[in-house]
């Protein structure tokens, strides 16, 4: 099966499992489009038991490189292959060994990808305060205005500090595009990982 397949399939899993999984959509601090869910299941990506193993050193060290390689979002998986493919002739396709590999794969990702969503949660509430504070200013802008006589010195300045802050809320709003595609991103590079070593197992 080509990989592009592979990874076709692992989307469509994707897109079944996260109705499994505990996605909320009335967290007022969850600014993204996509789903918001928390904490993803080995089990929905890996289909065979993953049990500790007592490894050779030199088993284990191979398990650890592969797995590595496999987790560098940098490097498309299409690239690991040939490293996979050594890595079964020299240890066979035993799914018990190439579920070490992709343990250590979804535990680092997962690690990864519960950072960057909590860093969400953050920078959000970060956008509500700016949001807020936007908006006393307007007020006080207001005020200003409707003073008797009007300040207009206060209200350039104010204006002015609107202004910026309106353009700092623009810009990291832009930014939260790419960063909310990354919990997915990370979703999808497992269920890759995934469909790869269990291809690998002749499964």
């Amino acid at each position: 099966m080509r990989l592009a397949d592979l990874l076709r399939g692992a989307g469509l899993c994707l897109a079944m499992g996260a109705a499994g999984w505990a996605a909320d959509f009335s967290d007022p601090t969850w600014p993204c489009v996509q789903r918001k869910v928390e904490t993803l299941s080995p089990g929905l990506m890996w289909p065979h038991p993953i049990t500790e193993m007592t490894l050779d050193a030199a088993t284990l060290d191979d398990v650890r490189d592969l797995s590595e390689r496999l987790s560098l979002r940098r490097l498309e998986l299409a690239e690991i292959q040939p490293e996979i493919d050594r890595f079964v002739t020299s240890h066979g396709s035993d799914p018990a060994l190439l579920g070490q590999v992709f343990d250590r794969v979804f535990t680092r990702l997962s690690r990864t990808r519960t950072a960057i969503i909590r860093g969400i949660g953050d920078y959000s509430l970060e956008q509500i305060r700016l949001s807020e504070q936007i908006e006393a200013k307007r007020q006080s802008f207001d005020a200003a205005l409707a003073a008797e006589p009007p300040d207009y010195d206060a209200a350039d300045e104010i204006e002015a500090q609107i202004d910026w802050d309106e353009r700092i809320y623009q810009d990291r709003q832009r930014s939260l595009t790419y960063v909310c595609e990354t919990p997915v991103l990370l979703e999808k590079r497992l269920f890759g990982v995934a469909q790869m070593l269990i291809q690998a197992t002749g499964g």
